[in-house]
């Protein structure tokens, strides 16, 4: 099974104030879209992503044309055709189950999206909902005219899930209006089953949501750790290159690429932070491109990675292991190098060398060894 998600960005959203589209707008650092953007690429189990944008919103179709795992539909005059589309997107896809959901709920939470995503495993469509537990009123000219029973009321939210095909044919059958993609789905026969809300997943609708919805980001952030080890045998040549420093040396370390021990391992230490495997998953060494690139090319990818995802790198440490070469006449130089490649300022950034006493392969000059850590850190 591989899902997809749908955000609708294709709406004007102007009832929040600020003069712009509310997805567009600042929130706690970055905009709605890029909260909840980060929110869907933060979750293992969505493949890819189909962003709904509106035809004339020039701006930002030039900034997320062709950013890898995205997916591109132009809005409609309504809601269901800009579902419709961002459908249409995934027809030449593997996609077999999907997620809608409105890019204005910018706290969704990745625990949540794994719910509704579990739930397609035994359902056709699944959606979250909060059960309704305020009195309820009917109102008439500014006076309460009326009370509503709110047993089996809930509140919809958004991710809603669907087996793809399904929904796809039950839009084409709908005609007329629909507040959500739950409500097409029950006109198509469709059983909906609800998942557990949650309160923070709201709609930002007013412009007082904005201030709530800041509270909640403000209170969550999430901060990750992850380490990497790598090792390198030497072979003949004059220099080696170490966290992107070339450093003279009577042999050279070998490997498929330019065999940058420092950085490879740095690589593993973020991929590991964001549950992404090792750098071989990203640049496998059976492939011809990557012999003898430049190591900078694989961090430059790592730290892309974390940012399209929300992370700010925290720090990074780096521990090279050799008898040989000295690296501390080197460290300053590489740890203005690292932090040069990966756009942080070099006081994030620590490169340090230690022996292995005699004891060992890189005791025994065969090869140079690295251990790193980095902390990722999202608002």
């Amino acid at each position: 099974m591989t899902t997809a998600a749908i955000l609708l960005a294709a709406g004007r959203g102007l009832r929040a104030g600020g003069g712009v589209a509310k997805q567009w707008r600042p929130l706690a650092g970055q905009r709605v879209a890029d909260w909840t953007l980060a929110r869907f690429r933060a979750c293992p189990g969505v493949a890819r992503i189909v962003l709904v944008l509106a035809e004339d919103d020039q701006d930002a179709w030039a900034e997320f044309e062709g950013q890898d795992g995205l997916l591109l539909a132009s809005g409609g005059a309504t809601r269901a055709q800009s579902v419709q589309n961002g459908l249409a997107a995934l027809a030449r896809t593997d996609t077999t189950r999907v997620l809608i959901h409105d890019i204005a709920r910018p706290c969704v939470s990745p625990a949540l999206i794994d719910a509704v995503i579990d739930a397609l495993d035994d359902h056709v469509a699944a959606a979250p909902a909060l059960p309704v537990t305020d009195a309820l009123w009917r109102g008439s000219g500014g006076e309460v005219s009326g009370t509503q029973d709110r047993a089996d009321l809930f509140a919809a939210q958004t991710p809603q899930g669907f087996h793809l095909e399904a929904i796809v044919a039950a839009h084409a059958r709908y005609d007329g209006a629909a507040l959500d993609d739950v409500e097409v789905a029950r006109a198509a026969g469709l059983t909906v089953a609800i998942v557990p809300g949650e309160a923070d997943n709201l709609k930002i609708t007013t412009a007082a949501d904005f201030a709530r919805a800041k509270r909640i980001l403000g209170s969550d952030m999430d901060i990750r750790v992850g380490n990497g080890f790598d090792v390198h045998r030497f072979g003949p040549g004059d220099h080696v290159i170490l966290c992107g420093v070339k450093v003279p040396h009577g042999r050279a370390l070998t490997g498929h690429s330019d065999a940058d021990v420092g950085i490879h391992a740095l690589c593993d230490a973020i991929y590991g932070a964001l549950a992404m495997g090792d750098i071989g998953r990203h640049f496998p060494p059976s492939e011809a491109q990557w012999k003898g690139a430049a190591s900078d090319r694989f961090l430059i990818h790592a730290v892309q990675t974390a940012r399209d995802m929300g992370y700010d790198i925290g720090n990074v440490d780096v521990t090279l292991i050799c008898e040989e070469p000295k690296i501390g006449p080197h460290a300053h130089d590489m740890q203005t190098a690292l932090a040069a490649i990966m756009g942080v300022e070099p006081g994030r950034v620590s490169v340090k060398a230690t022996t292995s006493e005699r004891l060992g392969f890189t005791g025994r000059g065969e090869g140079i060894a690295a251990m790193t850590s980095a902390t990722l850190v999202r608002p």
